[in-house]
């Protein structure tokens, strides 16, 4: 069912009447210069929501800014870090517009999703349980374990997650190619365009 919405979404809805009607998401991915904007406003988006949480880890690690309390520090960068959430989710969902079912069967999309999932998960965590006595560790120059570990997952879990998207751009393991088993399994290529080609058969 999630492949035939996203068959509508990138071959059928917005397309009009003409000799070669394109669909909103075809014109989006054919378009000159407006996918490069969005590309790179994405990545810079990236950077400044990656960044600002970054900085509020290496403090809860004992990193940096070791003299400043934590709530100082997370509410000053709070609202960058808001921003370029927003940016980063409204620049990546029309990038995924432009081509839902390259990414769909994407071994590395999928596992961003899987990472990201993991991410918010862990601030929601550290939001509502680990930050809840800050009174008691906010001024300490290294915080406790709790909230050391949820520096650590949160720092590993964007790292990979920008590392995966980095990694959507190769064609390693692409539907069509001939790819072991599991990546075929994992990105469901059998019900893409291009198809499974097991690694070592017939080709």
């Amino acid at each position: 069912m999630i492949r035939e919405f996203l068959v509508w979404l990138q071959t059928e809805l917005g397309k009009g009447p003409g000799e070669y009607p394109m669909s909103w998401s075809e014109a989006l991915l054919g378009s000159l210069n407006f996918w490069g904007l969005l590309e790179g406003t994405h990545l810079l988006s990236l950077m400044l929501f990656a960044g600002t949480i970054f900085v509020v880890d290496l403090r809860l690690l004992g990193v940096t800014f070791r003299r400043t309390p934590v709530s100082v520090l997370s509410d000053k960068v709070l609202p960058l870090t808001i921003f370029g959430f927003v940016l980063v989710i409204l620049t990546g969902l029309a990038l995924f517009y432009a081509k839902p079912l390259v990414y769909f069967h994407n071994i590395w999309f999928r596992a961003k999703l899987v990472f990201i999932v993991l991410a918010l998960i862990n601030i929601v965590v550290f939001h509502r349980r680990v930050q809840r006595n800050i009174q008691e560790w906010d001024t300490l120059a290294s915080p406790p374990r709790a909230a050391r570990a949820s520096a650590v997952i949160s720092l590993a879990s964007w790292a990979v997650v920008i590392m995966l998207g980095r990694f959507i751009a190769y064609d390693w393991y692409e539907c069509g190619k001939p790819i072991p088993d599991w990546a075929n399994t994992l990105q469901e290529c059998a019900a893409s365009e291009r198809g499974a080609a097991p690694l070592g058969g017939a080709q």
